[in-house]
């Protein structure tokens, strides 16, 4: 993928891809490759790529975004019947236009916390506020309480293609059947159903990522993408009430009218997409402590990213950059609300600049209050407010390497907490940060880390106090730490925390595979000496009976050749594998999650959300 490209529509990705000829598309793959590596020349609303000395691409955008077909033009011979149209599609990132879809829970939401605020290129413009649920338009009829036909055969399509992508994996995933994905994901935003549509579009840029080795593209990450895509696909035919109104997602999120608020800067998170979009989300709250964000994403990359603290936002009829908007307060009148919190921009909107107030101050330091053990449970309980913070007071203690990099050590009451970087992308000053935390070890500091589920107490680090001054605070997506800011240390240095080893349970046993399986689709599991072996029993002994018929079931659908009367192999069963996949994915998820409140001595604040597969 090319992130130089701008945003191209699903359907015209599909609309192109469709179009060529069978020949034409064997030699896709390659053509992506070619124009992913060249220069990209943008000139307002017009982008130019060479593709060769005597052949150029032209992408014509509308609100930053290419929409139509016939908005990629190319020079060559062939066009426009050509291969390069269709490649420069398939390079470039896919563009969303919706609000919606939340995610299939809190966990998830908190590993990808931009999704809600950069599904839409508007960067903090309001939606209408007639809009209140899926596709509702002035005057619409309410959508009914069942699945419609044009519903059902959208789910259906959503599903067969993320499980051809599955079947296939990463590695053979390829710009055909993306562009059947990004079909699709047309299909089930014409139908009403922009969260299965978003679910589409997540998987197909996941792909993308793997395939071009972005350093952000995570396979967890992507498989807690496919699983959300099936899960969705799949339960919505049997869905009724207000189940199917949350399959179904909204076009846009509703905003309300939420009075007169008084808000003070809590810190502000750099947004940094595999979709192409980049910017800042910061975070207030209000003297009760419920949370709200001023959001400024738009489509960009790490430059965007990186300027994103000052760069003023709008409003109302103030404009404030997120870093003075973080260390600030606001008072608003007439305030719209979406339900994940996030300020609207409207006409109505009046805005002026406040005083704000420190973490350790009343409006805020509530927040701090509250204990961590019904923190995390509120961050796994799921919910529109499940934004997966929290609010801890921490010792720092060293650090620990894992595969993924070093991780920040903290005590955070007894507890010993691994805190790592919430971007990987060297442009970002993540890394950096906690490598210099690290060096101040015994400092005792105030912090905001949102939630990552797993069997050690584990989360990303987004804002932390100031070394050397309590008053002060550091974003650590935006700010750079120096060693000058580190405190001096006084007396005897603390002795290094011991590093609990994680509890596998023996879980890994059918993780890998289901991770595997992403990466290298159903072969991985068909070869010979990929079968579960003993695997499946040595589970069972040890209490994981679910875990060990998952297992079991999953290798069983990935070996199923049936041949037919002349020794012929017929087709697989990508749709009995689809679903045996699912249903190991949705089990690890599930006891994931029971693991992360156990580990943070959570298990009693948090409420079953488990998915019928």
């Amino acid at each position: 993928m090319n992130p130089g490209l701008p945003p191209v529509d699903p359907s015209v990705t599909a609309e192109l891809v469709g179009a060529l000829s069978p020949r034409l598309r064997k030699r896709l793959d390659a053509g992506v490759a070619k124009l992913a590596a060249r220069p990209v020349v943008r000139e307002g609303d017009i982008v130019r790529i060479a593709v060769d000395d005597d052949t150029e691409l032209v992408l014509h955008t509308a609100g930053g975004a290419v929409n139509r077909a016939d908005a990629i033009r190319c020079g060559c011979l062939l066009a426009p019947d050509c291969l390069h149209r269709a490649a420069a599609a398939s390079a470039a990132p896919v563009a969303v236009d919706d609000e919606a879809a939340a995610p299939l829970n809190g966990p998830t939401a908190a590993a990808a916390p931009a999704d809600e605020h950069t599904n839409a290129p508007r960067g903090d413009a309001e939606p209408p506020r007639s809009e209140a649920g899926p596709q509702r338009t002035r005057g619409a009829a309410p959508a009914p309480d069942t699945t419609t036909p044009a519903q059902l055969n959208a789910a259906r399509a959503v599903f067969e293609a993320t499980a051809a992508v599955l079947e296939a994996g990463t590695d053979g995933a390829g710009a055909v059947l993306q562009a059947e994905l990004l079909r699709a994901a047309h299909s089930a935003r014409l139908a009403g159903l922009p969260r299965a549509s978003a679910s589409a579009v997540a998987v197909v840029t996941g792909v993308r990522a793997a395939r071009s080795a972005d350093p952000a593209y995570r396979l967890a990450d992507l498989a807690d993408t496919v699983c959300d895509a099936l899960a969705v696909a799949h339960r919505l035919p049997a869905a009724t009430g207000s189940d199917l109104t949350g399959l179904r997602g909204a076009a846009r999120q509703p905003y309300r009218p939420d009075g007169s608020l008084r808000l003070y800067g809590l810190f502000s998170e750099a947004v940094l997409t595999a979709t192409g979009y980049a910017g800042a989300v910061t975070w207030t709250a209000d003297g009760d402590g419920r949370l709200y964000t001023v959001s400024d994403v738009a489509p960009g990359g790490p430059g965007r990213a990186i300027g994103a603290a000052d760069r003023a936002v709008r409003i109302g009829d103030t404009a404030l950059t997120p870093r003075e908007l973080s260390r600030a307060g606001l008072a608003v009148s007439g305030a719209t609300v979406s339900p994940t919190g996030r300020l609207g921009a409207g006409a109505g909107v009046r805005a002026v600049r406040a005083s704000g107030a420190s973490w350790h101050e009343g409006p805020t330091a509530r927040l701090w209050a509250v204990p961590v053990a019904q923190q995390v449970g509120r961050a796994l309980a799921g919910g529109p407010d499940a934004h997966g913070l929290l609010f801890l007071d921490v010792t720092l203690a060293g650090t620990v390497r894992e595969a993924a990099g070093e991780c920040l050590l903290v005590d955070c009451e007894g507890l010993t907490l691994r805190l790592a970087a919430a971007h990987d992308d060297p442009a970002l000053p993540h890394r950096d940060n906690l490598r210099l935390l690290a060096a101040a070890r015994g400092a005792r500091l105030r912090i905001v880390a949102r939630l990552t589920p797993g069997p050690l107490p584990r989360a990303l680090l987004l804002a932390v106090e100031h070394p050397a001054d309590r008053a002060a605070r550091v974003d650590v997506g935006l700010d750079r730490l120096q060693h000058a800011d580190l405190p001096v240390p006084e007396g005897a240095v603390p002795a290094p925390l011991p590093v609990p080893a994680a509890d596998e349970a023996p879980l890994h046993l059918l993780r890998r595979r289901v991770h595997r399986t992403v990466s290298g689709g159903r072969r991985v599991l068909a070869l010979p000496g990929g079968g579960a072996g003993g695997d499946g029993g040595r589970l069972r002994r040890l209490g994981l009976a679910t875990a060990g018929d998952c297992l079991d079931e999953l290798h069983a659908a990935a070996a199923d050749r049936s041949r037919d009367a002349f020794g012929r192999l017929l087709p697989s069963d990508t749709d009995r594998f689809a679903r045996a996949w699912l249903a190991s994915a949705v089990y690890l998820r599930e006891v994931e999650r029971a693991l992360c409140a156990g580990a943070w001595n959570a298990s009693g604040e948090t409420r079953s959300s488990t998915l019928a597969v």
